[in-house]
């Protein structure tokens, strides 16, 4: 790099973008690469601590920040993913173009930030997000970096390391359980609730069932709804403690299907039931989601929508962050609990 006295570079052309930051005020671009020096920018350059400017001459085996950002980017990038439409001081931010489960590759992570001198730093895995909502970034450190380093991480990252599972919309049944329920003593706050979450992801419940806690009927009416409805899933609510005259866990593993869990931890949630008949999943939800804003559906809803079959080790993982703080003003997804 060859270095220009501000007051002598009038004519320069800018190889890297400036940044000019006032504390609690502003931190962005005040001239981009490539911009022409004139005199009236000294007193800028000069304002931000800039007393000097660095005209790069390219030697063969140097890449810009720029360019390797561009080469990080194709390495790192997969499915519903897309950029900004430049990049800004060396870094590409990447925005999911699908609402949809963000998927990172953990490990393919680490190794590529274990190389030095490149940094990719993505939301958590499994985060549901936006269309249009930004995921990660990627920039390398120094303004010019030996390709080698690129060549290197793109020998030894084998899979995209970003991608974006697609939401897609889902019919539901909604199952309800409960004697009190069924014989009119008090109203069924589940559907509300239920219809509120589907339908922020484009689905619905196309029919509710509300039946007394007797575990043949049950089973019956889940395997009608999945075989003459036709439906997506199966979400059925109440009687899912561990009470003797709640059989919903029972009627659920009379179907025969596969069952993943009685039991998560999570809470609030720790009572949900995750099972799958001939590859519909039914989804056992406890009371907790009645009154809690964010409990261990928000978690699972997301990915089962994204077609994600899910695991045992998928719920148990969950344990760590897997404890809602109820806080005043919720965040959720983008705070700790599941993460």
């Amino acid at each position: 790099m060859k270095q220009i006295r501000v007051e002598d570079a009038i004519g320069c052309i800018l190889s890297h973008d400036v940044t000019k930051i006032v504390p609690g005020e502003f931190k962005g671009r005040l001239f981009k690469k490539g911009h022409v020096i004139k005199k009236e920018d000294i007193p800028k350059l000069l304002d931000i601590g800039k007393e000097h400017i660095y005209v790069w001459e390219p030697e063969e085996d140097e890449l810009h920040e720029n360019d390797a950002a561009i080469r990080i980017k194709d390495l790192v990038l997969g499915q519903n993913c897309s950029i900004a439409e430049e990049i800004k001081e060396g870094k590409i931010d990447f925005f999911a173009s699908k609402q949809g489960v963000l998927k990172i590759n953990k490990d393919e992570l680490l190794k590529l930030n274990l190389l030095g001198e490149i940094i990719v730093s993505t939301m958590h895995n499994n985060t549901p997000v936006k269309k249009g909502e930004k995921i990660g970034a990627t920039r390398v450190i120094p303004l010019i970096i030996n390709e080698d380093k690129i060549i290197e991480a793109e020998k030894i990252i084998a899979e995209k390391i970003i991608s974006v599972e697609e939401i897609k919309p889902k019919k539901a049944v909604l199952i309800t359980t409960g004697n009190e329920i069924y014989k009119g003593r008090i109203k069924d706050a589940f559907l509300p609730v239920m219809k509120d979450k589907l339908e922020y992801y484009g689905g619905e419940i196309v029919k509710q069932i509300i039946l007394p806690d007797n575990k043949e009927m049950i089973t019956e009416n889940i395997l009608k709804s999945i075989e003459e409805d036709k439906v997506d899933m199966i979400i059925c609510t109440g009687g899912m403690s561990v009470d003797p005259d709640d059989v919903t866990p029972s009627a659920i593993k009379d179907c025969n299907g596969e069952i993943v869990t009685y039991g998560a931890p999570v809470l609030p949630g720790a009572m949900f039931l995750l099972a799958y008949y001939n590859n519909i999943p039914i989804l056992g939800v406890p009371s907790c989601a009645m009154y809690s804003k964010r409990t261990i559906l928000d978690l699972v809803l997301p990915r089962v929508l994204a077609e994600e079959k899910l695991s045992f080790e998928d719920i148990a993982m969950y344990g760590n962050g897997g404890m809602c703080l109820n806080c005043g003003i919720c965040s959720f997804p983008h705070c700790s609990f599941g993460k």
